[in-house]
């Protein structure tokens, strides 16, 4: 079955270091868009394994909104689906937490971003780490079981002390999941920016390196198993829908600038709210490009894409999901990759049976990612 990613493009202030798509919060502007999007759910006749409401913030819309969205989602989950809702302190009241618990979100994405003041503001984020906390232990209230949470390391002027204070205090919160980014300067951010004009600079690549490895180390040290580069969890609470991705299944994406893939074909919606909600009204097509893989470049990005993991790419799986034979299609970059010790082999009663990333390879994962494209 195929996920279903909904994109809820409105925030109260948009981040220094955020290049996703985001207007403004405007309640009658939401109402109107939240309209097309249930117009779109219910013209759905499969089920969706997993949900994932994400954003923007999505936890700005009001607790109407939020039933409204949620009610024909209701009847296109699967039984026993993931259902995930990303929610930011500054708007996540108790009120809403309880709404989206009772309309059966089993998951909530949490954008912690850091437990300290000083570094939040660096960021631009609206919350206080005590409004973050407290939103955690209410959601425990609540009765959420899975709480995930995103911490971003690596700014200008931190310390690796810092950054272990950080990892150890976001452990202590209660969460079952954890994302750690390394914050990085997009071209069309107010961050990017600053640092054009050398109000920022940026941190040393080695010392990146350093509290990655350290975040790993500590995170393995409290339950927390890396399944993915950049996302780590307790046993059973591994991120179903961002799974789905790696293994390159299929998926919805609606909103503006969310992108679907469906039977090899990938589409991108327009990255315009506006122009999105005209479209939808006159049942015209929400996308702006469309491109079909054939079968050889959906198998290499397939494999750019899993080997990402730590199960990394089992050679059968490969063969039975693209049809090709990975030691084949791949020769000469595995060779490579091998010699510079970032990918190992994974061996079965003597034979290979599949590759995975060493520690080093997941320090340098894009370029391993890059080279099986």
């Amino acid at each position: 079955m195929p996920s279903l990613y909904v994109h809820i493009p409105f925030c109260r202030k948009k981040c220094f270091y955020c290049d996703f798509y985001s207007l403004s919060y405007n309640p009658d502007l939401a109402s109107r868009y939240i309209d097309c999007l249930c117009r779109q759910i219910m013209s759905q006749n499969r089920p969706f394994s997993t949900v994932y409401i994400g954003g923007g913030t999505p936890s700005v819309l009001s607790i109407g909104s939020l039933k409204k969205l949620i009610r024909p989602i209701s009847r296109v989950i699967a039984k026993d689906a993931e259902f995930t809702v990303e929610v930011n302190p500054e708007s996540a009241s108790v009120s809403k937490l309880s709404c989206l618990y009772d309309q059966g979100v089993s998951r909530l994405s949490v954008g912690l971003q850091s437990v300290y003041d000083v570094k939040l503001k660096k960021l631009g984020r609206l919350n206080t780490y005590l409004e973050s906390k407290t939103l955690i232990k209410n959601a425990g209230k609540i009765g959420f079981k899975h709480i995930s949470l995103d911490l971003i390391y690596g700014l200008w002027g931190e310390r690796l002390k810092d950054w272990e204070v950080e990892l150890k205090t976001a452990i202590e919160i209660g969460a079952d999941h954890l994302s750690l980014y390394s914050l990085t300067y997009e071209p069309k951010t107010e961050l990017y920016q600053r640092y054009k004009r050398g109000e920022i600079v940026p941190i040393k690549e080695s010392l990146s390196a350093k509290m990655y490895k350290m975040g790993v180390k500590i995170l393995a040290e409290h339950g927390f198993k890396r399944y993915e580069v950049s996302n780590f969890a307790r046993f059973g609470a591994e991120c179903r829908h961002n799974i789905n991705y790696w293994d390159n299944n299929d998926y919805l994406g609606l909103g503006p600038s969310a992108v679907s893939y469906i039977d090899g074909v990938r589409f991108k919606n327009v990255d315009d709210l506006f122009q999105y909600i005209d479209r939808v009204l006159s049942a015209s097509k929400t996308f702006l490009t469309e491109e079909s893989l054939k079968s050889l470049p959906r198998a290499k990005e397939t494999a750019a894409i899993k080997i990402r993991t730590a199960k990394g790419i089992d050679f059968k799986w490969f063969y039975d999901k693209t049809g090709y034979d990975f030691l084949k299609l791949k020769a000469d970059e595995l060779i490579n990759l091998k010699k510079d010790k970032l990918i190992k082999y994974r061996f079965k009663k003597g034979d290979w049976t599949g590759i995975c990333l060493t520690d080093l390879g997941f320090l340098f994962a894009d370029t391993v990612s890059s080279a099986l494209l």
